[in-house]
C-alpha cells in the first residue's frame, strides 16, 4: 500500500505559529535549518510510519524533503514521485493526480494533500483499477487526530477480506 504525501499544508501548517515545535539548533543545522521546520511536528513521522504502508514524497520539494523533513521525521530517504515537465490541461483535475495514479501502476494506495477536489477523487475512481483514497487535509492546521483516524478506517476497510474472495 502506497502513501503519497504533500509537505505544504499536511506536514507544514499554513496556521501554525512560529516555533511551534523547537527545531534543533546543534552544529549540523547552522544556517542550513529550513525556516518552516518549525512548524513540522517531528512526531508525525512515527505516526506515518506506523499507518504500515510505503511513504512516497509527492511534493514540490522534491529531494528537499529527504534532506530536511526526513531527517526531522526521524524517516529514512522516501521515493520521491518525479513530476512531468508538461502542464496539466487546464480543468479542474489537479496537476498531480495523472502522475499518482501512473506511479501507482494500479496498486492501492492514499494521497494525502491539501489542494484534492472531488474532480480528482472522480477520476481516480474511473482511471485506477484499484481501491484509493484521495484525502485532503486543512492546510491551516495540517495532519491531525481526526485526519490519522481516518486514514486508519480506510486502511482497515481496504485490508478486509471481500465477500466471496477467498
Amino acid at each position: 500500500m502506497l502513501l503519497f504525501l504533500d509537505v505544504d499544508g499536511p506536514l507544514i501548517p499554513f496556521g501554525a505559529a512560529d516555533r511551534a515545535y523547537p527545531v534543533y539548533a546543534g552544529p549540523s543545522a547552522g544556517a542550513d535549518a529550513h525556516p518552516l521546520l518549525n512548524r513540522v511536528d517531528p512526531g508525525l513521522g512515527r505516526r506515518l510510519s506506523a499507518l504500515g504502508c510505503e511513504l512516497v514524497w509527492a511534493t514540490t520539494w522534491m529531494d528537499e524533503a529527504n534532506a530536511v523533513l526526513a531527517p526531522w521525521l526521524g524517516l529514512p530517504p522516501l521515493p520521491v514521485v518525479e513530476w512531468p515537465d508538461e502542464d496539466e490541461p487546464p480543468g479542474l483535475l489537479h496537476w498531480k493526480t495523472r502522475p499518482l495514479v501512473d506511479w501507482a501502476a494500479g496498486r492501492h494506495f492514499i494521497w494525502v494533500d491539501d489542494e484534492i477536489t472531488e474532480a480528482d477523487r472522480a477520476w481516480t475512481t474511473v482511471h485506477h483499477p484499484a481501491p484509493a483514497l484521495l484525502h485532503r487535509v486543512d492546510h491551516r492546521y495540517g495532519l491531525t487526530e481526526a485526519d490519522f483516524r481516518a486514514l486508519r478506517e480506510w486502511l482497515y476497510a481496504a485490508s478486509a477480506p471481500r465477500p466471496g474472495s477467498g
